[in-house]
């Protein structure tokens, strides 16, 4: 704009217009940096700080080492950890297969109030999880759960509180989740490329045997390493259900820091969540890659 002088329009210095311009961009996000610096930097600091602490109990100096990440790569450190590898592998796989079913009848379906009734309860259980999951299936499927004394299932060996029983106990976040991370991906499945399938005279089987899954490979590899993610960070759930009776290494964490099998077992604590961070972080460099060559599939 022009400001009015005496009838006469002036425009404003050019000096002022050129500072105007020079206003990096990026000073927008500079908020955001330090909010992630503080709210994840300081404690992944403190954790790397910690998990190679090592405190003498004698003289009490404080010295660095890598005994505390020994310690939790040993004994019942080294169980737990490799009970949530396998808890969250077996979990994320049988999510996989039963939600990839699941999605397709959703994305296929001709009633869009049935498509996004599912599409939202689908987000509003794979955010259920904690104590109040575990109370519910306690009361349904526990050992006095009504569907166990209704059904009969402890006659059969039916144990909630086991590993598959906390397998089932995953499954009613997972299996949400697996809806959601699909859908995308089986909406970029071209009808086109169904028509040539059937042309050439494949049926339904050979498409998806030799067309879709081959294209829904990466983006179903992705959602299991989401799942297994999801799985491996639960704690609250399995912490009311099982205690103890099932190895994890989030429990294992919590009775670390809580002094309850040994006193000043902090510091191990802190390794074993750095092994966690490993492990994510493994999770999430095959996740990343997987995403961006389905996203190159579905988006040509």
């Amino acid at each position: 704009m022009t400001a009015t002088l005496t009838g006469v329009d002036v425009a404003p210095p050019l000096a002022s217009v050129k500072r105007r311009r020079r206003v990096p961009g990026w000073l927008a996000v500079v908020p955001l940096l330090v909010f992630v610096a503080v709210a994840f930097g300081v404690p992944a600091i403190a954790m790397l700080n910690g998990a190679f602490s090592v405190k003498n109990q004698t003289t009490g100096a404080t010295s660095y080492s890598t005994a505390n990440l020994t310690t939790s790569l040993q004994g019942a450190y080294l169980t737990a950890l490799l009970g949530s590898v396998k808890l969250s592998a077996v979990s994320a796989g049988i999510g996989t297969v039963l939600g990839l079913p699941l999605a397709q009848v959703v994305v296929t379906s001709r009633f869009r109030v049935l498509r996004e009734a599912a599409l939202t309860a689908s987000g509003v259980l794979a955010n259920f999880g904690g104590i109040p999951l575990a109370f519910a299936f306690v009361a349904t499927l526990g050992n006095a759960g009504v569907l166990t004394k209704h059904l009969g299932l402890s006659d059969k060996g039916w144990d909630l509180y086991s590993f598959w029983g906390l397998v089932v106990v995953y499954l009613y976040f997972l299996i949400p989740l697996m809806v959601l991370t699909i859908t995308p991906a089986l909406e970029g499945l071209r009808s086109q490329w169904r028509e040539a399938a059937q042309n050439n005279g494949a049926t339904a089987l050979q498409y998806w045997r030799h067309v879709a899954l081959p294209v829904l490979l990466p983006s179903l590899l992705g959602g299991f390493v989401l799942l297994f993610g999801s799985a491996f960070a639960a704690y609250a759930t399995a912490a009311a259900m099982v205690g103890s009776s099932v190895p994890l290494v989030t429990l294992q964490i919590a009775d670390a820091i809580s002094g309850n099998v040994l006193v000043g077992q902090e510091n191990v604590a802190l390794a074993l969540s750095l092994d966690m961070v490993l492990v994510a972080g493994l999770v999430m460099a095959v996740y990343l890659p997987l995403q961006r060559r389905s996203a190159r599939w579905l988006d040509a």
